[in-house]
């Protein structure tokens, strides 16, 4: 019997098909690959979607989360001669854009898979599953086809259009998975302006802003900084180039990246992330600082220096040591990793009521590790041993999905930020049920300018 490399299959596997794997129903890591190629999604564009960043935002999003998600893949329907209201180079069109980000561009999708609708089109209402994405300023949400609830898409902001998109793949995951009897038959949504109050109300809109953030540090560059940078890429800066942004990891991509990290295509794995994403920044005209090495409070924030920091990274010593550096300001995110809790998402604003330190202590979070189950005992019967089983059943399940409604929540804090708005000191949802949140405001925060720079005027 031949020893079993574990590095490379951890590397390779993707993971969120690693959830059939924990939760007994494959067999083999091939059974749980087989199971997600019969996954798939079928989006329909109405041509409003011509004129609209959100809507544009939402749709990029669904392909970009899709199809590292459904691995039978993700058809769309109605862009034909669409022009790209988003940033997003080097795609000229958004025909371009869904070809280059994984998805198939159709005349007509098909008509036996999961569909979400963008904008006005016409739908055959027999679909088994089939919602629509809605939005207005910074409230977004899903609805069933069937009734009237629609809200007024009038005023533009793209996280909604992110956090539409990602919540959208989510319903249709969850309907596939059949984990979820209310996927598509329910009206789900939040705002992100006051995450607190039904997403359905007037209050929840949010108004129009004129500036965006100029100095960033991004701490962690996989599933999370990934789709804050995805997010940010997509803003409407007048002037990109006055955007400063210092990217902070130590890894290099793998082949499993591409299955929760937004910006993660296959020409960059073997690249360190990095190198990868300043490349990606750089290309839309902002300028970057790149530090190779695990965040640690070994190091103080120059004055020259962004004053604000993203943290992405589920480290629990490195998310510990994020006030002891001497950021002004901390937006940080957390998700789920289990097979009950996956589709979790924590945000926490430091300075505030607890602590970091106090949030993550050394004692670390408890995980239960299964090697006992079916997948795992055929690789073990493969040759690999106890250590590589471990290990192997440790590493997380990952959703792009829930990542990039993360990134959604993280970058509208930031945007409240810069344009002098409230804060929130703790955010905790669920995307199997987003009704049951928990929405701490921050208190006695002191005022912050963090450098902004203009948005593009219409």
């Amino acid at each position: 019997m031949g020893e079993v490399d574990t590095a490379a299959i951890s590397d390779r596997l993707n993971r969120l098909v690693k959830l059939a794997m924990d939760t007994g129903e494959a067999g083999s890591i091939e059974e749980a690959e087989k199971l997600f190629s019969g996954y798939r999604l079928a989006v329909a564009i109405g041509p409003e979607a011509r004129h609209s960043p959100t809507q544009q935002a939402a749709l990029l999003t669904i392909v970009n989360t899709g199809r590292r998600s459904l691995l039978g893949g993700i058809e769309v329907e109605g862009i034909a001669g669409m022009p790209l209201m988003v940033s997003l180079p080097p795609y000229k069109s958004l025909e371009e854009a869904v070809a280059g980000l994984g998805g198939r561009v159709v005349r007509k999708a098909n008509q036996d898979a999961p569909l979400v609708i963008v904008g006005d089109c016409a739908v055959d209402a027999a679909r088994p599953f089939a919602i629509r994405i809605t939005f207005d300023g910074w409230t977004a949400g899903i609805v069933p086809i069937e009734g009237d609830m629609r809200l007024g898409e009038r005023h533009e902001f793209i996280p909604s259009g992110v956090l539409s998109g990602a919540l959208a793949v989510a319903e249709a995951f969850q309907h596939l998975r059949g984990n979820q009897s209310a996927a598509g038959r329910r009206q789900t949504g939040l705002s992100l302006w006051r995450p607190e109050v039904d997403w359905r109300e007037r209050d929840a809109i949010g108004p129009v802003i004129n500036r965006l953030p100029s100095a960033l540090w991004l701490i962690g560059l996989g599933n999370l900084g990934q789709a804050y940078l995805w997010t940010i890429g997509m803003l409407a800066y007048a002037t990109p180039g006055e955007v400063q942004i210092v990217l902070q990891d130590f890894d290099v991509l793998a082949e499993s990246n591409d299955s929760t990290s937004l910006l993660t295509q296959k020409e960059v794995i073997g690249i360190r992330k990095t190198r990868a994403m300043a490349a990606w920044a750089e290309v839309r005209g902002f300028k970057t600082d790149i530090v190779e090495r695990r965040f640690a409070a070994d190091f103080h924030v120059a004055d020259h220096e962004p004053p604000v920091a993203l943290c992405g990274v589920d480290n629990l010593l490195a998310r510990s040591a994020l006030e002891d550096v001497g950021f002004a300001r901390i937006i940080e995110a957390g998700l789920g990793s289990g097979t009950s809790d996956f589709l979790g998402f924590r945000t926490h604003v430091f300075p505030g009521s607890r602590k970091a330190r106090n949030v993550w202590n050394s004692s670390g979070e408890g995980q239960n590790i299964h090697i006992d189950l079916p997948a795992y005992r055929s690789l073990a019967d493969a040759g690999l041993d106890r250590c590589g089983l471990t290990q192997l059943a440790g590493r997380t399940i990952g959703a792009p999905f829930v990542g990039a409604t993360a990134a959604a929540v993280v970058i509208a804090e930031l945007l409240r930020l810069v344009n002098g708005a409230h804060a929130y000191d703790f955010i905790d949802g669920h995307l199997r049920d987003l009704n049951h949140r928990t929405v701490i405001s921050a208190r006695d925060l002191m005022p912050l300018n963090p450098g902004t720079t203009a948005v593009i005027s219409t």
